[in-house]
């Protein structure tokens, strides 16, 4: 199998090196085949090498940088101030051709950014998309959702294009033929939604080349009732900070439940064996690493807060990406999709 090469921004997220390095040198031992870029701050990464008693490694080459985007700075400040940070450079390697996709952990609105200016959009490609897989209650099965927040006011055409991407990505990642594509809306009659989300549904009804299977509601996204689901970008994020809100409060009320008396540790003490399962199932760490669709390169955006499982999950979804060549696959399912559209010429 040919080498992949993957550059990581060492600096970003959370915890910068200190999660990065160490999910590096994992994926290394168990990707034969991988070949990683630490980019940042020379002096952080080897400190961390040497913690992980890693000091050297053949596939692993580390470009030093003298700048960090901040978790708060805004993109527009990072896209024109920071020209040596390590989410700049990692990007610009991928545009080089040095690496094959890029994964960063930083500043999500300053990696669009970035991204988008120094990779630019696949032909035909109007504006990018984040994806990101979510599990459902089938044990084995996902659902890829979009936009997450790359775009807070889309049209019925952009969310075609979405639909088409996430729908290309889905079939070349999950090996699923035709994956089912819904939209979200807030019921699954005709007449519910917006102007917005009944044109979209027009397109992708008459549309032939994404297997649209109709509205979908926020509570049935879980029940693998949908492969790809499709909505605006502010409609998408707000969704998805709804669910990790979510998800943080039961955690929280499970482990208070559990810790009122004798009597409720003990039945927590007896139900351990489920509660690892079901915290298996749902772990974040599993479904790390969004997709930024459309772009002339792949790019991958590991949560802030990753641990170095989840951000291992990241690497592992750039280097499916790479082996499928989504970018490729996106582009070719676009261009056939506007060709279908053209009107019939007359001589």
């Amino acid at each position: 199998m040919a080498t992949i090469t993957i550059a990581l921004d060492a600096m970003g997220g959370d915890f910068g090196p200190s999660v990065v390095v160490p999910a590096a040198i994992k994926m290394l031992l168990k990707e034969p085949h991988l070949a990683i870029f630490l980019v940042g701050d020379e002096a952080a990464i080897k400190q961390q090498l040497v913690e992980c008693k890693s000091a050297t490694h053949a596939r692993l080459q580390i470009i030093h940088t003298t700048e960090v985007v901040g978790m708060d700075e805004l993109p527009s400040q990072a896209l024109r101030g920071k020209k040596d940070s390590s989410m700049r450079v990692a990007i610009n390697l991928v545009k080089e051709n040095k690496a094959q996709a890029c994964v960063s952990a930083g500043n999500t609105g300053a990696l669009m950014a970035t991204a988008k200016f120094v990779l630019k959009t696949l032909p035909g490609i109007d504006r990018p998309a984040i994806i990101t897989a979510l599990p459902t209650e089938h044990e084995t099965k996902t659902v890829r959702v979009l936009d997450l927040g790359a775009n807070v006011d889309s049209s019925a055409d952009d969310l075609l294009q979405f639909a088409v991407m996430g729908s290309v990505l889905t079939e070349a990642v999950e090996n699923i033929k035709q994956p089912r594509v819904a939209l979200l809306n807030i019921g699954e009659e005709e007449i519910k939604g917006n102007d917005q989300v009944k044109q979209t549904a027009q397109l992708l009804t008459e549309s032939k080349d994404i297997n649209y299977i109709g509205y979908i509601e926020g509570d049935d996204v879980f029940k693998n009732a949908a492969d790809v689901v499709v909505c605006d970008g502010f409609v998408g994020n707000v969704s998805l900070k709804v669910m990790e809100g979510i998800a943080k409060m039961i955690a929280h009320y499970i482990k208070t439940s559990f810790h009122e008396n004798w009597y409720t540790k003990l039945i927590g003490l007896i139900a351990t064996p489920v509660l690892k399962n079901i915290k298996k199932r749902i772990d974040p760490s599993r479904y790390n690493g969004a997709s930024f669709l459309g772009l002339q390169g792949i790019v991958i955006k590991s949560h802030g807060g990753a641990n170095i499982l989840g951000y291992c999950s990241a690497i592992h979804e750039a280097i499916k990406e790479v082996e499928k060549n989504v970018p490729k696959q996106i582009s070719d399912r676009v261009g056939a999709l506007l060709e279908t559209e053209k009107p019939n010429s007359t001589n």
